[in-house]
């Protein structure tokens, strides 16, 4: 039988070897004190200047992001040590705190950007914990919040000092960035000055805010956009109210504790990742609720305009419509909500905006929205008043017919389950947007309906030219034709052709969409969709 190590040296050196090898004390507080020198971040100075600029502390954030208690840092001993006589002497933290927590009692994975230290610049980044964040977040399917404030790793010219050579630019871990847009829901808020790979990081995602005032993103900030001879301040060249506005960022809010309520709420209508379906929600709005005002929500005179955002207040679970992108793309409106509980995504046109005609814009919004739905499983509602897509120079300028078709393309491609209920006007390619004409056709119409291939309106001209021109009263004839075809319009024979499948009195849709999102629940596929979701 061998001697066991210490035994063979007898007693005393025995109790010597087990104390020493039980006695991890030293060790323990090295951890401890590595860990408050990490807790510090960039040192009172630099957490008082952020919080001078209005602005909290990564740890703050997060704290403040997260349900209390719930965050579980990974890596957070990484930094940069400086030694003496083979002691540490000092501690400088990575600039990028990052780890696992809960919301509402979900796991998801959070990353924030450590502005204290270095303004968050490549010179005090270890970009594999950025990296890690993201592989964490697609390989246990969590989803993932990025707290962007400053570079987020991106370049500074003090790297050449610091590291003493130059490096053909590359993007550490971009791979997982990308796949993580099919994969697990993204949220980004952008909560500092935020520029270059800090920049792409925000809009790479699928819901990203800014705070009005304190935020401002840009490709490179004011000191190297002046080489160009532009003069211009970080509002001004980015703020939010460039951004939330061109399609960049989704959303703007006032402040940073707006910011984790937004992100909160868009969480909670999406499943972990797309390997599930979303969960119900509360289930104690009746779904047979009757609004009486919505016979009478949309007017008879076909120029007036009605606020199609009451409508859909009037119709989803009360108070559970989640708005997406209101000031981009307005003649479309965007947004999650839920119908007996169920979570949906909810398309509208909004005939404030062109009369709800599809822009360049708005067919953007609708495409990026369209592929959020499909990727996470979500059905679609659509509250259908389009006139087509908006014509005239201006929107020729703008590649309206290219984003448009980008648009049919991603409703044609969507496999989740779809639902059109025509508020009132369908007409031309983008009225023809309004479903997949292909697949089953789950559709309502209300008796204020108006569709066909154009509207009279420059219709009956184009038409009837020769007649109208030959007549000796062109103006009595235009109306008599005018009363011809409004008689054989009516959307009561399109019904009778079985050309629409159901009009519907206003008052019951809620309870018919509830059906639907009911029929719909059990037709939620998990799994990846065939076609990868581009920023």
């Amino acid at each position: 039988m061998l001697p066991i190590f210490g035994l063979a040296h007898g007693r005393e050196g025995y109790a010597c070897a087990t104390l020493a090898s039980v006695s991890w004390d030293p060790e323990l507080g090295e951890l401890q004190r590595r860990t408050e020198l990490a807790a510090r971040m960039g040192g009172p100075d630099k957490v008082e200047r952020q919080h001078a600029a209005g602005r909290l502390t990564v740890r703050e954030r997060i704290d403040r992001l997260l349900d209390p208690g719930s965050f579980h840092e990974v890596g957070a001993l990484t930094g940069r040590a400086t030694y003496e006589d083979g002691h540490m002497a000092d501690f400088r933290p990575a600039n990028f705190v990052m780890g696992r927590g809960r919301i509402d009692g979900r796991t998801v994975v959070v990353g924030g950007d450590d502005f204290t230290v270095r303004g968050g610049a490549a010179d005090a980044s270890i970009f594999q914990k950025q990296v890690y964040a993201e592989r964490m977040a697609n390989e246990l399917r969590l989803p993932i919040v990025r707290l962007v404030d400053g570079s987020g790793g991106g370049g500074s010219v003090k790297s050449l000092e610091t590291e003493r050579r130059s490096f053909v630019p590359f993007n550490p871990g971009w791979e997982w960035v990308v796949d993580n847009l099919s994969t697990v829901p993204v949220v980004a808020l952008c909560l500092g000055s935020v520029a270059g790979l800090g920049a792409a990081r925000v809009v790479t995602s699928h819901y990203a805010v800014m705070v009005r005032g304190t935020s401002q993103l840009f490709v490179a900030g004011p000191p190297v956009v002046a080489r160009l001879g532009e003069d211009v301040e970080k509002e001004e060249l980015g703020g939010s109210p460039i951004h939330t506005r061109n399609g960049v960022v989704d959303d703007e809010v006032e402040t940073e504790d707006e910011a984790f309520g937004r992100a909160r709420a868009f969480l909670s209508y999406l499943p972990a990742s797309v390997d599930a379906v979303a969960d119900r929600g509360p289930t104690d709005d009746d779904p047979g609720r009757r609004e009486e005002w919505l016979h009478e929500a949309i007017p008879k005179d076909a120029r007036k305009v009605y606020k199609v955002r009451d409508i859909v207040d009037a119709v989803v679970d009360q108070g559970s419509f989640l708005e997406l992108g209101r000031r981009f793309g307005g003649p479309a409106v965007t947004g999650l909500a839920r119908l007996d509980g169920w979570p949906v995504a909810v398309l509208a046109g909004d005939p404030y905006h062109y009369g709800g005609g599809w822009t360049a814009d708005a067919s953007q919004k609708v495409t990026r929205f369209v592929d959020l739905a499909d990727t996470f499983h979500l059905p679609v509602v659509h509250f259908v008043d389009n006139p087509g897509f908006v014509i005239g120079t201006e929107a020729e300028k703008a590649a309206t017919i290219r984003h448009g078709a980008r648009a049919l393309a991603a409703i044609y491609q969507a496999t989740v389950p779809w639902c059109s209920v025509i508020l009132r006007k369908v007409y031309g390619v983008a009225g023809a947007a309004h479903q997949n004409a292909s697949r089953f056709s789950y559709r309502f119409a209300w008796p204020s309906g108006d569709w066909g291939s154009l509207p009279l309106a420059g219709g009956i001209e184009a038409a009837y030219k020769a007649q109208l021109e030959l007549a000796d009263d062109p103006v009595a004839l235009r109306a008599e034709i005018e009363a011809r075809l409004e008689a054989a319009r009516s959307p009561f024979r399109t019904a009778e052709a079985f050309m629409i499948e159901e009009i519907v009195d206003p008052r019951d849709t809620r309870r018919l969409l509830c059906e639907f999102a009911g029929l719909a629940a059990p037709r939620r596929l998990p799994g990846p969709t065939e076609r990868g979701m581009r920023p």
